[in-house]
């Protein structure tokens, strides 16, 4: 098993200090691509890779994933937040362990990788990745 947890990628944290991401409507383009049980993918994960990716027989999946329909920042007390919209592949043929974000608008970097805690199947059916409230508690991306 090659996931081992949820990670924000180190290199996307110095990012931030650098201003490479725009999270904001009409900033950067955001993907999620997924992945098999085979990919290593970590808080070292620099960018987006085709390696060990999920392959789709049937469905709306191809390489490289699909544009995420970003939330924009907020804040509530010390901590900033953002999300995204719940994302859908529809009548689907897949299986996948877990899952990539990264800037498709700035050399496909690494945001944050996604560990599904087993392996997640569709057969020619809906693949849903439902992303948590968007709040200081339970955005995706939280900084306190």
């Amino acid at each position: 098993m090659a996931f081992s947890g949820n990670f924000m990628c180190t290199s996307f944290k110095k990012e931030l200090l650098e201003g490479v991401h725009n999270f904001t409507t009409g900033g950067n383009v955001f993907k999620l691509a997924l992945y098999t049980s085979s990919a290593t993918l970590n808080a070292a994960t620099t960018a987006y890779s085709a390696t060990n990716e999920s392959a789709a027989s049937a469905g709306t999946y191809t390489a490289g994933g699909s544009e995420l329909s970003k939330v924009n920042p907020s804040s509530s007390g010390t901590t900033a937040f953002t999300d995204f919209g719940d994302l859908t592949f529809s009548s689907l043929t897949i299986t996948a362990r877990g899952a990539l974000i990264y800037n498709d608008t700035n050399s496909d970097a690494a945001v944050v990788v996604l560990d599904f805690g087993s392996d997640k199947t569709s057969t020619n059916g809906d693949f849903v990745i439902q992303f948590p409230t968007a709040d200081a508690t339970n955005a995706i991306i939280r900084i306190a």
